[in-house]
């Protein structure tokens, strides 16, 4: 919990979504009842091992695999909604917790956050992945490094597929950090196409990358 989620709970305490106890967003029984996702492939929804991308589809996306905690739905999209408008950051801290143990072989890994647009961060005075990506990597023994910037704004909520995919088309560029060989674990809150991911996935793996994947708190 930051500093100033601390000094807030203690004039106003949280309430969980659910089932309205003090004291956490969403209370440790609640959150047992978030709605689980299937393991899938991300793209075509064909039943895969650990999530992981299947034959095909890897043919076309820079992603080995996409996990996913819960569906985008109930108390689970109540808590997305609370750290994106706001200004809940105790949710973020949640998320991580939920992502923790459903994390695989991170040694030697690096936690990106797929970054937020601008104009988002300046309206909420935080990015929101960079938030739930940190907390992660404070569970696990990989690095941090947030290192992808976007260079379009475009905001991608409700855009279709084949929008998003053309907006998407370089829209990050990374800062210089050798990625050679290297596992990369990209974080955010919300999965809807994947396009956002595989942009970001296709640069990682120009860059040097060998293995691509993520983990998103909810399947939209």
């Amino acid at each position: 919990m930051s500093v100033l989620d601390f000094i807030v709970s203690l004039v106003a305490p949280h309430e969980c979504l659910s089932c309205n106890a003090e004291g956490w967003l969403l209370c440790s029984e609640c959150q047992l009842k978030l709605s689980n996702t299937p393991s899938t492939c991300y793209r075509c929804a064909l039943p895969t091992v650990n999530h992981q991308t299947c034959k095909q589809c890897q043919e076309t996306t820079g992603l080995d695999a996409v996990r996913t905690i819960s569906g985008y739905e109930g108390a689970a999209k109540d808590l997305v909604w609370r750290l994106k408008f706001t200004g809940a950051r105790q949710a973020a801290q949640i998320m991580a917790d939920l992502m923790a143990p459903h994390q695989i072989d991170l040694n030697g890994a690096l936690i990106v956050p797929i970054p937020t647009a601008t104009q988002r961060v300046r309206q909420r005075g935080y990015d929101q992945s960079y938030l739930i990506a940190r907390a992660f990597s404070r569970k696990t023994t990989a690095q941090f490094t947030p290192v992808l910037r976007r260079l379009g704004q475009q905001r991608q909520r409700g855009a279709s597929k084949s929008t998003r995919a053309i907006q998407l088309s370089d829209a990050y560029w990374l800062r210089h950090y050798n990625f050679k060989n290297r596992h990369v674990v990209l974080v955010d809150d919300v999965v809807t196409t994947g396009a956002t991911l595989e942009s970001a996935a296709r640069l990682l793996r120009a860059a040097g990358a060998t293995r691509v994947e993520a983990i998103i708190f909810a399947k939209a």
